[in-house]
């Protein structure tokens, strides 16, 4: 099952994507409660078997313009970071033998087709491709054996990352939590619909591909990922976590590669989807606002 969050007259509500188009949860069987993902992620599996008889309908064709995030309010966004070997060594790095992590804000996400807002206060502004995981169930000590239990789907994502925010101190928050600046969907993939351990993960920058992994190369894979994470925190409805990105990002290159406004970014993991955002400068920020950090050279 494919469940997406479309905006409607009445405010972002639920869909579920049928033989044809989308059909809202809510209209559909009559239930408000059956609106928001949140809600139905809180519910369990009744509602979503419910909302799976919906898939074989036939329900309306949307726009691009329409998707709103897929997952609208996650409670956190949790974070691999230098998930992939590559990745790791290309910012000249060692390969971890511990998980990096951060988190996002809920507030740090976008639409997968919405227009994403080059921050003004940087000049380093990064693409990050990335397989998300939506949590359903959650818990706590959750083994990588039982972790898709607890799962409730799969997204598409982009950690637009300011590089030099990220690397103006030791810790990451900053860089990596401008408001809007993480594009997620196009859908929610349900488990059943799809096997995440090994697809092909890109992202695309102007017509030009920039990162093309596969996610079998990940160092935490999604079921030591949840594990990982459930060691220190209940995992919630709704909770998001960020896998990692592979090489390729615009930092590494020779020279950087940042992202501008004008410029078009793609993200796409097989089987999963495509989320596509054009990018266009920040209005209103103030020219003599004090925190505006010099990186040093490199990055991560």
């Amino acid at each position: 099952m494919r469940l997406a969050t479309i905006a409607t007259p009445d405010g972002p509500r639920l869909h579920v994507r049928g033989r044809s188009g989308y059909l809202d949860a809510a209209a559909e069987t009559g239930n408000p409660e059956l609106g928001s993902l949140q809600r139905v992620l809180e519910r369990g599996p009744m509602a979503l078997d419910r909302l799976r008889r919906l898939a074989e309908q036939d329900g309306r064709e949307v726009t691009e313009a329409e998707f709103a995030p897929a997952v609208p309010d996650p409670p956190r966004v949790l974070c691999l970071g230098l998930n992939y070997s590559a990745h790791a060594l290309e910012g000249g790095r060692a390969v971890p033998t511990f998980p990096d992590a951060f988190v996002r804000g809920a507030d740090s996400v976008l639409g997968p087709y919405a227009d994403l807002v080059k921050p003004a206060l940087t000049d380093r502004f990064d693409y990050e491709a990335e397989l998300g995981i939506v949590i359903g169930a959650g818990g706590r000590y959750i083994r990588a054996d039982k972790a898709l239990d607890a799962i409730a789907g799969f997204v598409v994502l982009n950690d637009a990352s300011a590089r030099d925010w990220q690397r103006a101190a030791s810790q990451w928050t900053a860089g990596k939590n401008f408001e809007g600046s993480m594009p997620i969907g196009p859908e929610v993939v349900t488990p059943d619909e799809v096997d995440v351990s090994d697809l092909a993960i890109s992202s695309t920058l102007n017509g030009t591909v920039m990162q093309s992994s596969r996610t079998s190369l990940m160092l935490v894979d999604v079921p030591s990922a949840v594990e990982f994470f459930s060691s220190f925190t209940r995992l919630r409805p709704g909770d998001v976590i960020a896998t990692g990105t592979p090489a390729g990002v615009g930092f590494a290159r020779k020279p950087p590669v940042w992202m501008q406004p004008g410029d078009v970014i793609e993200v796409t993991v097989e089987q999963v989807g495509t989320i596509r955002n054009h990018l266009v400068a920040e209005a209103d920020a103030p020219a003599d606002w004090r925190w505006q950090p010099l990186a040093p050279s490199g990055g991560l």
